[in-house]
């Protein structure tokens, strides 16, 4: 049995079932070659671990898009090709736990590190990306992104989705090698009209002229695709302009609201 001072890193994660593919909080300890899971009774942690997850020759998919519904799900492939799913509570607390056990797996297997290292190349997105090719494929309704209906200060949007599940999907479909790439590669989306900002906060960051980026990785930052913005006011009052016929000399012609007698209606009102 591993010695306390072995221990790396440790914390509650969600951990799905190998059988029974349910959902269950477990306390992980990663150790340097292995990370062990225990479950919880009375508040302590029970002394034989439940299962041990060998980290020898396995490999971390950190963002994992395997579950459309759970994006903060971290997915380690063992050696066997045995799948694990792990759940952290937020973003950054399931990068962080993903960049830990890849510290370690970097360790124990120096041959892998090397590879990556002579692999490694400068990120240039002119390159080795072309845009319109790219937005196709954030397009495809299986294994592109997921379009839902998101809120923002009592607005509501369809069809729309945060910046961070568009970081998420360029790193899992190694678009980029990290998550700043993968910003840069979202804000040339933004440059060439590709994706647009929906709401408040996307827009203002679009265009603000202190940052370099103009794509939020943030989970509360709305974008859609441009042809498919969708917007619905929260109120139940619609607003229309009807198309009006006019003869005559104008005097004077703007907006007034009339009142109808289920919904009110924006008018041009012309004097003759």
């Amino acid at each position: 049995m591993q010695g306390e001072a072995a221990v790396i890193r440790q914390g509650f994660l969600v951990k799905r079932g190998h059988v029974v593919h349910n959902w269950k909080a477990r306390w992980f300890v990663l150790y340097k070659d292995q990370l062990l899971y225990h479950k919880i009774e009375g508040g302590k942690k029970e002394s034989r671990p439940r299962g041990i997850i060998s980290l020898v020759g396995c490999t971390v998919h950190c963002p994992c898009l395997d579950y459309e519904n759970r994006p903060l799900v971290i997915k380690l492939k063992a050696k066997n090709s045995v799948e694990h799913f792990l759940e952290a509570s937020c973003r950054e607390e399931r990068d962080s736990w993903a960049e830990d056990i890849n510290v370690v797996i970097r360790a124990i297997n120096p041959e892998h590190q090397k590879q990556l290292c002579s692999s490694d190349t400068s990120f240039e997105i002119a390159a080795n990306i072309c845009l319109s090719h790219l937005i196709k494929e954030m397009q495809e309704t299986n294994s592109g992104i997921k379009e839902m209906t998101n809120g923002e200060y009592g607005n509501t949007y369809k069809q729309c989705f945060t910046g961070s599940t568009v970081i998420d999907w360029l790193v899992s479909k190694n678009v980029a090698h990290s998550r700043s790439d993968a910003v840069t590669v979202a804000s040339l989306l933004i440059e060439d009209d590709l994706i647009k900002p929906v709401g408040d906060k996307s827009t203002k960051a679009r265009w603000n002229i202190v940052t370099t980026e103009q794509f939020l990785d943030d989970s509360t930052a709305l974008y859609c695709f441009a042809k498919s913005e969708r917007k619905t006011d929260s109120s139940s009052d619609k607003i229309e302009i009807p198309h009006v016929d006019l003869s005559g000399k104008i005097v004077k012609q703007g907006f007034l609201m009339k009142q109808v007698t289920s919904f009110q209606t924006l008018i041009s009102i012309g004097v003759m």
